[in-house]
């Protein structure tokens, strides 16, 4: 028997996938056809979740989910007329328009759950076979640094003093003082350090290092079910002997592409931004930590002229250089998802 449907696509107006709450999503359903075919409908169905899983083994451990976007229609076909509309060979399209809710979290993907929008479109015959496509579109809810708190924008202190050793025989302070130039940072920036770290102990340093960390934690039913936590960038230094002193000065730590400081509108999934500033003493005793917490954002400060410019605005619709480049176009468990539904 020869293949009816050649082609069966979704389109979008917009080619790079990316959208902005409050946009307007659009585009076609595409069908090719070689030759007369009787079709019950064609139906649409938008979807925006956010679902929280975690396994253990085989089974699932925990689950939760909560949704953005519903939204069904019938591209082809009458709810109340049950006979089959016969289309004739050729190409057919049929286009949709759908506004997006302006609270939208953005699109997210993570270890043990992720914030994710699709279409889906369904064709069925009089047959009962029903022919299924999906296509993932990106949205990103901007975080605009310069609508953040003012502090982001000015130098980030902290200073730590600590006991390495025992004082009665020759034990001694650590002290450490470390500066960022800012606390609020977009993709493609670099973090500028500045530390001393004096060792006025009996105990030689082994090491310091500077890491931006990524802290996801995920919730189930209002509780934290699961955290994800990973080094993005790492800068190491040698040792310090007793009595020495090492300073940083502007070394950098390079922000790659990374969606923004918590999923703004979601409530499963909250994302965390630390500088954490580790001392490593030799022999037992306990590592040193700083926790610096910054905000990562979409849109980056204005120069320092007040002057908007459109440079930066326009890096943050480009996915080869932005936080969407992160992100596949394809989920495998859609299939599972859609065949359940």
């Amino acid at each position: 028997m020869p293949r009816k449907l050649l082609k069966f696509l979704i389109l979008f107006d917009n080619s790079s996938l990316l959208y902005f709450p409050g946009q307007f999503l659009s585009g076609r359903v595409l069908l090719e056809l070689q030759e007369n075919t009787p079709v019950l409908g064609l139906h649409f169905h938008v979807v925006g979740e956010c679902v929280v899983r975690v396994r253990s083994g085989r089974h699932e451990r925990s689950y939760d989910k909560e949704n953005y976007i519903d939204f069904r229609m019938r591209l082809l076909g009458d709810a109340e007329h049950q006979g089959p509309t016969v289309l004739s060979p050729g190409i057919h399209s049929f286009p949709f328009k759908l506004g997006l809710p302006i609270d939208l979290p953005s699109t997210f993907l993570g270890r043990y759950g992720w914030v994710q929008y699709y279409c889906k479109a369904a064709l069925r015959e009089p047959s009962g076979l029903i022919h299924k496509n999906h296509q993932v579109f990106i949205v990103m809810n901007p975080i605009d640094l310069n609508t953040e708190q003012p502090y982001l924008a000015d130098p980030f202190k902290c200073n730590i003093e600590h006991n390495l050793g025992v004082a009665c025989v020759g034990g001694g302070i650590v002290k450490c003082r470390i500066i960022l130039d800012r606390g609020g940072y977009v993709p493609g920036e670099s973090i500028m350090i500045t530390a001393t770290v004096t060792n006025s102990s009996s105990v030689t340093i082994k090491s310091t290092k500077a890491a931006l960390t990524e802290t996801i934690q995920y919730f189930a039913h209002e509780k934290l079910i699961q955290t994800e936590k990973r080094e993005l960038a790492v800068i190491a230094r040698g040792k310090i002997r007793p009595g020495c002193r090492d300073e940083w000065q502007n070394e950098s730590l390079y922000v790659p592409p990374l969606p923004p400081t918590n999923l703004r509108g979601c409530h499963l999934i909250r994302i965390q931004y630390d500088v954490c500033f580790l001392i490593e003493p030799k022999s037992l005793e306990k590592q040193v930590k700083l926790q610096l917490p910054i905000t990562l954002g979409t849109y980056p400060f204005k120069n320092g002229d007040g002057e908007d410019t459109n440079e930066w605005a326009e890096t943050v619709y480009k996915p080869e250089t932005h936080y969407p480049s992160t992100l596949p176009i394809f989920r495998p468990w859609l299939h599972e998802k859609a065949d359940s539904k």
